[in-house]
């Protein structure tokens, strides 16, 4: 059979570009995300978040109020899906000890994100495990203010040693895990000489110590400090 073809005028137009995905928080906190995760905090911006969306800033308005709220939701992403273990008062020291560690685990993960800590966290994941953080320190019979001022004491360390870690690494052009280990030692050794260069009669103890200032071995720094706050925090229960 002979193959007749259409008249031109009959001929179906092209298809129509597929409609744009709606526009909602999670997308946007999504895409934020990814700009962190690559670049870091100083490089989100309303505009740039657009951008990756294929959109205009003044669209992302209707979902969220601000950089800072946005920035607000991505501390809250951050903690998502993060569980807290049921009060157990023989272990409560261990409990809070894990929750921390996931916490910061968590946080570290995207860059530098917990330079934007400040505000009260509010969001809905880190409510929850403020939540869970207060019931282990009451079942283990702590004071109702020494409960309140742990939770907040536990937060704001986790935010501090995240921050730090972070601007350690951000100083460090390294692309593997192997070259930025070394250049962190060498960093330290940076710190370390010059410690030991300070005058001897103005400076006799940070010279003699300049070794356990300096000292960054895994994660005995941040162990020392969370022992230090949860062993406090025992003396009152």
């Amino acid at each position: 059979m002979t193959s007749v073809p259409e008249p031109p005028w009959l001929r179906r137009k092209k298809p129509a570009a597929p409609a744009k995905r709606a526009l909602t928080r999670d997308a946007i906190v999504d895409a934020a995300m990814r700009i962190v995760d690559a670049e870091g905090v100083d490089a989100l911006s309303m505009r740039r978040v657009a951008q990756a969306l294929d959109t205009g800033a003044a669209s992302l308005y209707a979902h969220v109020e601000n950089k800072e709220e946005l920035l607000s939701l991505l501390l809250d992403r951050a903690q998502e899906g993060m569980t807290v273990p049921a009060p157990d008062p023989g272990r409560w020291q261990e409990q809070i000890k894990e929750v921390v560690r996931d916490g910061r685990r968590r946080l570290a993960a995207h860059r530098d994100l917990a330079r934007a800590a400040g505000e009260v966290p509010l969001g809905p994941n880190q409510m929850i495990i403020a939540e869970g953080m207060l019931g282990i320190l009451r079942a283990a019979g702590l004071p109702p203010q020494v409960c309140a001022y742990g939770v907040d004491a536990l937060a704001l360390y986790l935010v501090a040693i995240v921050v730090d870690d972070a601007a350690r690494d951000l100083r460090i052009d390294a692309v593997t895990d192997e070259e930025r280990k070394a250049a962190r030692v060498e960093f330290t050794g940076r710190i370390r000489d010059y410690f030991h260069s300070l005058p001897e009669a103005d400076f006799p103890n940070t010279r003699a110590l300049a070794g356990e200032l300096t000292r960054d071995v895994g994660d005995e720094r941040f162990e020392f400090g969370l022992d230090l706050l949860v062993t406090g925090l025992e003396r009152h229960a």
